[in-house]
């Protein structure tokens, strides 16, 4: 089980200080893979020469990565397709340039509050603001990330029914890959995978190249905001909604900070964290431009879109990007639910493991982490079990579920910001006030995208009140 101990003030190497001498001394298989990380850390640390600071930044990356590209999901890439289709790349693409600063502001805390406390946010939860808003805060998380692990499979299944593969064999042998991936019983080993896995994201890239885009209209909309086509009306701020909920989620919170913790990373490795991070925030962005980019032609003709599913945008692109073009854009989609789909599962099993005080880490055997392989394969196959359901209405769920990320984000932002403002858990690594303006910043942002889009339910007329027509 992972450390519980509070940090002091001065920043320490080592993962958690040793057990009073009265105690016991158990050293578990999770803490002996964890050491063995460690020390090739500290090993390399000691080296000098370029070479050595590069493998310290391949030792020490994955997190941030893994968070960022995690959330470039079948739902988020669905969505910035939608986006790309529906309203071109005047405004959005400045627009999600945006929200993943805001990702970068919101993560930067957790890869602290990871560091300094060696515990996950759960966990963190429950010790200083009693069971309750633990549990509270778990079963939230958990409620949150089946529904979005639903949207997962949907965004497989679409992708892979491109090439034919048949619903029930896509989304079946999806979740086989998902346990085979945990079956290494090693969380580097897990990380490494997932990574290359993620970097797959990457092939919207090639795709929006193909459709020969207009380097200078990129350029213009990237520097200046232009008006957002059509003004506020209820599906602007639904895909307004849509993309704040692509890039900043609460399960993002939880999982990095577990993962830093289930890593081993300490107070000496955050300005890597932070570096990781930004990496991340950065290959995502250009992911999610570039599907913007890719179904932009689509806008340009005119193409009706409103229901378009992952495999039925692919089809569409062929007459703009070729066969091979529509064949990225359908396996993207695949991969994107791919990797969410493993690491989402993975955040919920953390938090149940550090409510309810069960072994919680990718470090341990099946026997040992029972309770936490068993959460995360069963959330997994439950939600895939869903996708399969006759008529269920695929492409709504996928937007509204972004839509209820949004609005689950403040009250979880609310428990980061009081925990790394927490002077008697982070030392000297509180927040400084730059950071808490920031953070006040992306809090004020997502309630008014919450009133807004209830405002657009409720009296859809008052939108013009905001400047919608």
């Amino acid at each position: 089980m992972n450390k519980t101990t509070t940090t002091s003030k001065s920043p320490r190497e080592l993962p958690s200080p040793a057990p009073p001498l009265t105690d016991a001394v158990v050293i578990t298989h999770e803490d002996i893979d964890r050491a063995h990380d460690r020390e090739r850390v500290l090993t390399t640390r000691t080296q000098r020469g370029p070479w050595s600071r590069a493998r310290l930044l391949w030792l020490l990356v994955g997190p941030g990565i893994l968070v960022m590209l995690g959330e470039n999901d079948g739902p988020s890439m669905l969505s910035y397709a939608a986006t790309g289709a529906r309203f071109g790349i005047g405004f959005f693409l400045p627009f999600v340039v945006l929200t993943f600063v805001m990702a970068c502001i919101v993560q930067e805390m957790t890869v602290r509050l990871g560091a300094a406390t060696h515990r996950g946010h759960a966990e963190l939860i429950f010790d200083r603001f009693g069971p309750f808003w633990g549990w509270f805060s778990m079963i939230d998380l958990m409620v949150g990330n089946f529904l979005t692990l639903v949207t997962e499979f949907i965004a497989i299944r679409a992708g892979l029914g491109y090439f034919g593969v048949p619903p029930a064999v896509s989304v079946v042998g999806a979740w086989i890959v998902l346990f085979v991936a945990l079956m290494a019983h090693r969380y580097w080993t897990w990380e490494r995978i997932t990574l290359v896995a993620a970097m797959f994201n990457l092939v919207f890239i090639p795709v929006a190249l193909l459709t020969h885009p207009h380097w200078g209209a990129i350029g213009r909309s990237l520097i200046t905001f232009k008006p957002l086509p059509g003004g506020l009306t209820q599906e602007t701020v639904l895909i307004l909604l849509s993309n704040i909920g692509a890039t900043v989620t609460p399960w993002m919170l939880f999982f990095q900070q577990s993962a830093i913790a289930d890593k081993g990373l300490t107070t000496h490795d955050i300005r890597f964290g932070r570096i990781d991070t930004m990496l991340g925030a950065a290959l995502a962005a250009l992911a999610a431009l570039a599907t913007i980019v890719a179904t932009a032609p689509l806008f340009a003709h005119g193409m009706s879109v409103g229901n378009f599913e992952g495999a039925q945008f692919a089809q569409a692109l062929q007459p703009f990007v070729g066969h091979w073009g529509s064949a990225l854009f359908a396996l993207g989609m695949f991969e994107a639910g791919m990797v969410a789909a493993v690491t989402i599962s993975t955040s919920s099993a953390y938090a149940f493991g550090e409510v309810a005080h069960r072994p919680h880490s990718l470090n341990l055997p099946f026997q040992q982490g029972k309770s936490f392989y068993l959460v995360l394969i069963l959330e997994a196959a439950a939600a895939a079990g869903l996708v399969l359901i006759p008529g269920i209405p695929l492409v709504y769920i996928v937007l509204i579920v972004n839509v209820i990320a949004v609005l689950a984000m403040p009250p979880a932002l609310l428990f980061l910001y009081m925990l790394v403002n927490d002077r008697e858990i982070m030392g000297d690594l509180v927040s400084p006030l730059w950071a808490n303006i920031l953070a006040l910043g992306v809090v004020v942002i997502l309630v008014a995208a919450g009133i807004l889009f209830g405002v657009s339910v409720v009296a859809p007329h008052a939108l013009a009140l905001f400047g919608g027509h």
